[in-house]
């Protein structure tokens, strides 16, 4: 079954410790969202600011940014367990996952909504994750875009062995559904974030996307 990953957006410094601190507890992995104001206009808080504890959960970087390679210095030094880019940024990402491997950081694409995956095939082969984006970027609380979901395939063809995760609008509604697409990491913002009690809310979820059976 794949992993609930709660994910932080934030420009709060104060509320993105409290956040990781907290989902730690319970989280196998953290996706921390980075905006540069540009790719999405939402800012939050800078990549040198996120941070953390040895204790704390592994992190996974998505870098929703304009140019990757001006932030690499940073990220090679944060070491993330994993660092996303998305394929409609203006560089060529290839020398830029080749810098981040020789850091031991593991390299990730996301792909936006209008993004066919065929078209990025080149990134597909050379990256350990695929991010389908199917939300609102740089936001959190967005509508799923479930059709997005006929990427999965199309991924598998031609990189049949790649990580594929998910972002955007997960909730109670959808979690066992996109459970069930050949996805692996099904990452997850407000329904957490929001919840009274987001321990719950996360072990909700992992109980959900575990049955079996028709939706009702």
């Amino acid at each position: 079954m794949p992993e609930i990953v709660p994910t932080i957006l934030t420009n709060d410094k104060n509320l993105y410790r409290k956040q990781y601190a907290l989902y730690s507890t319970f989280a196998k992995r953290i996706q921390v969202d980075i905006t540069d104001g540009v790719f999405a206009q939402n800012p939050t808080i800078h990549e040198s600011n996120a941070w953390r504890e040895q204790t704390w959960a592994p992190m996974d970087l998505h870098m929703m940014v304009t140019t990757p390679s001006q932030h690499l210095e940073t990220i090679i030094k944060i070491k993330p367990a994993l660092c996303i880019f998305h394929a409609e940024t203006s560089e060529n990402l290839l020398p830029i996952f080749k810098i981040l491997k020789n850091a031991n950081i593991k390299t990730g694409v996301a792909i936006l909504k209008q993004t066919y995956p065929g078209k990025i095939a080149a990134y597909l082969k050379e990256v350990d994750h695929c991010l389908i984006f199917a939300g609102t970027l740089g936001a959190q609380g967005g509508q799923a875009d479930m059709l997005q979901i006929e990427k999965v395939p199309i991924i598998r063809a031609i990189s049949p062995n790649l990580e594929i995760g998910w972002d955007g609008g997960v909730n109670m509604s959808n979690a066992r559904a996109l459970a069930h697409s050949d996805i692996d990491v099904i990452n997850v913002g407000s329904a957490i974030a929001k919840a009274p009690d987001p321990k719950k809310m996360y072990n909700d979820l992992v109980l959900e996307i575990d049955k079996q059976g028709v939706l009702i």
